[in-house]
């Protein structure tokens, strides 16, 4: 499942290609890929054409895209009341890609599940182009709020003023990753000290800190060399510290890397893949020596997953 800098590694693509873009045709070519879409919203393909986007915007492993203000073609406001601000969202599931296409690329693509034409001033006619092998992923029109504490919602370099401190109501529930600005880190560390359940499950809670899958919690916690089975209130501030820093170390070196890939599904959005399955230290390294004492490393079962650890490095405490 891509995580946050595979999520991230795509806004950055998209970003500069659909900012100020206008939206001239939709393409739904399986419904299913609309599940997360809630009707109230009006039609997805109506509610699109005609619209603007104002940037490309992520929260932990959540994009949006904030539609600007105004009314799409062929829509009309039903009372003079300014309409809820609203976004196209993305979740990309288990293999969701969202890929820059030219009008004349080839649409045979099996796996293609919804496409967006857009035209841009600066780089003209381009293609959205939402592909979905196993259709866990999916786009929405969704009503955004304001954030809570009045900081931006999510990471994007583009979005400033009204739109930085809207969320959509889809991604309300997901926390804060810790490499956005607005991180609170201390709020973060002192739930964190709480928690009796193990560290690698508080690491995945995504309502508790997001961006973070199974591949960079592995990561992380071998770095630190913590068992993932260790409960969390039993790790001491400081342990918990290292290991904060740590996930912004794993997840900002995937990041340069263009995030991780084990095969044709974890692509940017020209389709290339990422490199930092080439450093990782732990998961996918079962029956390897450790790098760092050179025991063999280990697979567990985990949540309908799995565990990769040292058992030497990282022994249950």
């Amino acid at each position: 499942m891509p995580e946050l800098p595979e999520v991230e590694v795509v806004r950055a693509g998209l970003a500069p290609a659909v900012t100020g873009a206008l939206v001239t045709g939709v393409e739904v070519l399986d419904q299913r890929s609309l599940k997360r879409h809630d009707p109230a919203s009006g039609d997805f393909e109506r509610g699109l054409v005609g619209t603007r986007f104002a940037a490309a915007v992520r929260r932990g492993k959540f994009l949006w895209l904030p539609i600007l203000p105004g009314e799409p073609a062929g829509r009309t406001q039903a009372s003079d009341a300014p309409a809820a601000p609203r976004a196209l969202v993305a979740h990309l599931g288990m293999s969701g890609q969202v890929l820059l296409r030219t009008p004349d690329h080839p649409g045979g693509d099996a796996h293609a599940r919804i496409r967006i034409h857009l035209e841009h001033e600066a780089h003209g006619e381009l293609r959205v182009d939402f592909v979905d092998q196993r259709i866990f992923g999916s786009m929405a029109i969704d009503r955004m709020a304001p954030t809570p504490d009045g900081r931006p919602a999510g990471f994007s370099a583009e979005v400033t003023g009204e739109w930085a401190g809207y969320v959509p109501s889809q991604v309300a529930h997901i926390a804060r990753d810790p490499l956005d600005p607005a991180f609170d880190e201390r709020a973060f560390l002192a739930a964190f000290a709480k928690r009796h359940s193990a560290v690698k499950r508080v690491l995945l809670d995504q309502t508790l800190v997001s961006g973070i899958g199974n591949i960079y919690a592995d990561e992380s916690l071998w770095a630190v060399r913590l068992h993932g089975e260790q409960p969390a209130s039993s790790v001491s501030a400081r342990r918990a510290r290292e290991l904060l820093e740590a996930v912004r170390g794993v997840l900002q070196k995937a990041l340069a890397e263009g995030g991780t890939s084990f095969d044709a599904q974890y692509v940017n959005v020209n389709g290339a893949s990422g490199y930092f399955a080439h450093s990782l230290n732990a998961y996918g390294r079962e029956g390897k020596a450790c790098p760092r004492c050179g025991t063999l490393m280990v697979r567990e079962p985990f949540m309908n997953r799995s565990s990769h650890f040292c058992p030497r490095c990282q022994r249950l405490r």
